[in-house]
């Protein structure tokens, strides 16, 4: 992991952090603040990846995978963007289902590094365990209990811990690898 992408992590980790607050200050509206948030950090990605295409990717092989791979970013961002002004309640299970999704990715990337005999596999399917099993209770114990307020502290416990995992990814000892 190269200088910046440590502090890169870090700074996602401190916006996590940010987000948290928001959520404990003002559960409803803090909702929508952060799709709002999400909303543009994809529209953002996804039309930084629409650049890679035009610029660099379209003159390689496999090149338009990034253009679809854009596309569908922003047309995540629209639908992200859309919720906004529907019930909170469908943001939340929007959110919940991006936060188990991003889970689910970590446990299958895991997966693959344990297949190529990367060392570092053990904390990234930990961690992706984790995120799905707590985003499943949380669901659960929302519709046991019909209430949002708790749904929205679980949501900010995983994010909590989300935030914990960039700070340790970002001050985790890497080895360095020499071609001679």
């Amino acid at each position: 992991m190269s200088k910046f992408q440590r502090v890169k992590s870090f700074l996602a980790g401190v916006a996590l952090l940010l987000l948290i607050l928001i959520l404990l200050a003002v559960p409803e509206s803090g909702l929508s603040i952060v799709a709002l948030i999400l909303s543009l950090s994809l529209v953002f990605y996804g039309f930084r990846m629409l650049w890679y295409y035009a610029k660099m990717a379209r003159h390689m092989v496999g090149g338009k995978t990034f253009l679809y791979q854009s596309i569908i970013v922003l047309d995540f961002a629209l639908f992200t963007f859309s919720l906004i002004r529907i019930s909170t309640v469908w943001i939340m299970i929007y959110l919940m289902g991006v936060f188990a999704f991003s889970g689910a990715i970590d446990i299958l990337r895991a997966l693959e590094a344990k297949k190529n005999g990367a060392p570092s596999w053990k904390l990234k399917f930990i961690s992706g365990c984790i995120s799905v099993a707590a985003t499943i209770a949380l669901f659960i114990i929302g519709i046991i209990f019909r209430e949002q307020t708790i749904m929205v502290y679980g949501y900010c416990i995983n994010l909590g811990y989300a935030a914990v995992m960039r700070f340790v990814n970002a001050f985790r000892r890497t080895a360095i690898v020499y071609i001679q």
